[in-house]
């Protein structure tokens, strides 16, 4: 059975910084594409960032690139992404999704993956 549980989220000023992870179970990590979706009151869950940890490649929403950064602990089975100089916009749920993805397909959409955390609050104050 799949599990997959989000930690770190929490309160911060615009220009700060948090980490969130995701601790994986139930299947053979390395295997599995691993994103980050966000869904902002009255939005849309929209992809964050993907990573793909057999071979390392990784994506990002424009909107996010030069400021958080996806990475992995293949031995801990663990996700995480480092979120530096947040903007109130980033304002959000924030959700773990895995799933057999190939390499450079649609990582960002939503109905590419099966399976879900229960995800983890990110709020950002000006």
């Amino acid at each position: 059975q799949v599990q997959l549980v989000e930690s770190g989220g929490g309160s911060v000023q615009a220009g700060g910084s948090l980490r969130l992870s995701c601790a994986a179970s139930g299947y053979t990590y390395s295997s599995y594409c691993m994103g980050w979706f966000r869904q902002a009151p009255g939005k849309e869950r929209e992809g964050v960032a993907a990573i793909y940890p057999s071979g390392g490649s990784t994506y990002y929403a424009d909107s996010v690139k030069g400021r958080f950064t996806i990475s992995q602990d293949n031995a801990k089975n663990t996700l995480y992404l480092q979120m530096n100089s947040l903007k109130p916009e980033d304002t959000a749920m924030y959700y773990c999704a895995a799933d057999l993805l190939p390499d450079g397909g649609s990582w960002y959409e939503l109905y590419e993956y099966n399976y879900w955390g229960q995800g983890t609050q990110v709020t950002v104050s000006s």
